[in-house]
């Protein structure tokens, strides 16, 4: 497995794509994000050919279909980025029914964007096949389904991964699914990560009820009460705007201070309660500014609105198509790249808290896009759910 499984789609860059490629004949990268050739058409592109490769190895022994139905425990251990953490994050996988919004059962906290569920629909399309689970959230504050998972663990793995960020990927085979399935009978459900491909396996069973596996798909479950669920914050790099009076402009909304370090920021945010303190990297310089009227609103959404729409001018629109704006993970590395020459403006963000997104989502709202960042990413490949 370890030559074989991918990090998910839309996270592989060229590099990684080329790595993969080269791992094995039998990368998973070959089917969820094939090669893009100079002469594709309608009848020969990189979804005929995902189709043709998945047919060969299904033919060839390379995948086997498990004889019994299953849910599989899925633990993720891993180092914390920023702050060395050691944890294990402990879920399952399992088939979900894919349900409308309205129904209540499974909840959004983003909007998506067009283009990804294009990509993923012409691969569903082409294969009946989810490669990929999406990431769920659910709540159980007693434990009871982790403690079944860790009987479950006590055996040796099926399958173990160490990923190219050091994350160990551990799958068993649960013993006692009927149990879960009864226990999660009655749980509302927060995609944590995967709306695209949610949203994508919801449109397409709509357009084939002739198909009575496109009413399910690949699910990763994890309890929103573990301590080992970590969401790290998304800065953002700002180019190519009128910087020359923010201070001074951000002055009307914020409390702005020069601060010695990024420490003194985060110690800002762990004294700061609900209030709203975004950090500011410009040139050598660093400042905390702290929304005067912002209490209990999330930082993410306080950034957008107050400080790129109205302080910097950047529409909502330019957010969406990614001008003027870069996100990246890691506060060094957000401020290394002012220090660099490579952003005029970092914003620094404390993460958004699982509550938080809990209730904004249960709550029948939707937060700023690259607002949550859970890590580490699922795999792809350790198991697959063939519709057919």
């Amino acid at each position: 497995m370890q030559n074989l499984a991918t990090q998910p789609y839309d996270k592989i860059s060229p590099e990684m794509q080329a790595r993969y490629l080269a791992a094995s004949p039998y990368n998973l990268v070959r089917v969820i994000l094939g090669e893009r050739k100079p002469d594709d058409n309608e009848t020969e592109n990189v979804y005929t050919r995902a189709a043709r490769t998945m047919q060969e190895w299904i033919s060839s022994g390379v995948w086997i279909r498990d004889a019994e139905p299953g849910m599989f425990a899925y633990f993720q251990e891993f180092v914390v980025p920023d702050t060395g953490e050691r944890l294990v994050r402990k879920g399952f996988l399992a088939l979900g029914q894919v349900e409308e919004y309205s129904a209540g059962v499974v909840f959004r906290h983003e909007q998506t964007l067009s283009g990804p569920k294009k990509d993923r629909r012409s691969l569903l399309e082409h294969t009946h096949t989810h490669f990929e689970p999406i990431f769920l959230l659910y709540g159980d504050p007693a434990g009871t389904i982790d403690a079944m998972l860790d009987e479950a663990a006590r055996q040796a793995p099926i399958a173990e991964v160490t990923d190219e960020y050091g994350a160990i990927h551990r799958m068993w085979k649960v013993g006692d699914a009927a149990r879960i399935q009864e226990l999660m009978a009655d749980k509302k459900l927060l995609i944590a990560d995967g709306h695209h491909r949610y949203e994508t396996a919801l449109a397409f069973h709509r357009d084939h009820p002739e198909l009575p596996g496109a009413s399910r798909m690949m699910w990763a479950l994890f309890n929103m009460d573990s301590p080992g669920l970590k969401i790290l914050a998304t800065h953002r790099l700002v180019n190519g705007v009128d910087t020359a009076h923010f201070v001074e402009t951000a002055s009307r909304d914020f409390d702005v201070r020069e601060i010695a370090s990024v420490d003194e920021l985060k110690q800002a945010w762990a004294a700061g309660g609900d209030r709203s303190i975004i950090g500011a990297a410009m040139g050598a310089k660093l400042y905390s500014l702290t929304d005067r009227g912002a209490q209990g609103e999330l930082d993410v959404r306080v950034l957008h609105e107050r400080l790129l729409g109205k302080t910097l001018g950047i529409s909502e629109e330019a957010v969406r198509d990614e001008k003027h704006i870069r996100y990246v993970r890691g506060i060094d590395a957000a401020v290394e790249a002012v220090r660099a020459g490579k952003a005029q403006i970092a914003f620094l963000l404390k993460p958004t808290s699982v509550k938080q997104v809990a209730d904004t989502s249960f709550g029948g709202g939707v937060m700023p896009q690259k607002s949550t960042d859970f890590y580490p990413k699922l795999l792809s490949g350790m198991a697959m759910y063939k519709l057919d």
